[in-house]
């Protein structure tokens, strides 16, 4: 039987538990993904190619933001967006918390 990690899409505690926490995996080795806001076209096209098992691009009001917490750094965001206006985010500050209880109240709706 194979063994899930906590970041497998089966397996919806990393993601619920980085949520709980409000900080990233310790084993994630790459920084955060940020959106520059005056490039993006609100396509929403990164939000719908988040991998599940991360979930870290929401909308906030006009704008489309990458959760620095929540995000492991892959590029699948990346490779979708039509403007490329996603950047590594070497310099991510803490999710303020406004933006977490949104992501909470989120989250326990799709529960």
């Amino acid at each position: 039987m194979p063994v899930e990690n906590s970041d497998s899409p089966a397996s919806a505690p990393g993601r619920n538990l980085r949520i709980a926490t409000r900080s990233r995996a310790d084993n994630w080795k790459k920084p955060p993904r940020r959106i520059e806001i005056s490039e993006c076209i609100t396509c929403d096209t990164c939000l719908r190619s988040c991998p599940e098992e991360f979930g870290a691009i929401f909308d906030r009001g006009l704008d489309v933001v990458i959760i620095p917490e929540l995000c492991s750094g892959c590029p699948s965001c990346v490779l979708e967006c039509p403007v490329d206006c996603i950047y590594v985010d070497e310099d991510w500050k803490p999710t303020d918390d406004a933006m977490w209880n949104h992501i909470e109240l989120t989250a326990e709706g799709a529960a």
